[in-house]
């Protein structure tokens, strides 16, 4: 192996970019939402989806404590009229960094529509044994319809 010598070139090798990911919390956690159940949750997530719930596909997860007090809400993606793509990575990367022990997802289906896919239900089973892996808990996955209607992974027993 080559000596590096300090007041030479600096080897390739070193000159690599630097990652950096922050977790910041703007209040204490008794003043973040608490869930209980599948309701509370649903209630969070219409509180803080938008307007376009009716219009394009989005998939949405909160970040939970030990407690399950709201540490944060990842808007993990936007796509369009009937899909959205949910990367694993990017998610459990995120419930990582942030020290979360529970995860709560969600996706809504603009149709009005509230019955799981195929690869809604197979992206669930994915991510409770990633989640599985990392000590991170999927507590639900629900599915949010532009009405007041919404399904629950966990209600339905399929976690």
């Amino acid at each position: 192996m080559k000596n590096l010598n300090v007041n030479s070139k600096v080897s390739p090798l070193l000159q690599v970019a630097e990652v950096k990911l922050k977790y910041i919390s703007k209040s204490q956690t008794p003043n973040h939402p608490r869930v209980h159940n599948s309701s509370d949750a649903e209630k969070i997530f219409r509180l803080n989806w938008g307007d376009d719930i009716e219009l394009l596909e989005e998939f949405n997860v909160l970040l939970l404590n030990r407690a399950n007090y709201v540490k944060g809400l990842l808007r993990l993606s936007r796509g369009g009229l009937t899909g959205t793509i949910a990367d694993p990575r990017v998610l459990f990367a995120t419930a990582l960094k942030s020290l979360s022990v529970g995860i709560i997802a969600a996706h809504n289906h603009p149709s009005g529509s509230i019955k799981p896919s195929s690869q809604d239900i197979e992206l669930t089973k994915r991510l409770k044994e990633i989640g599985r892996l990392h000590e991170i808990t999927l507590i639900d996955h629900l599915i949010l319809s532009p009405h007041s209607d919404f399904y629950s992974f966990a209600d339905e027993g399929m976690l």
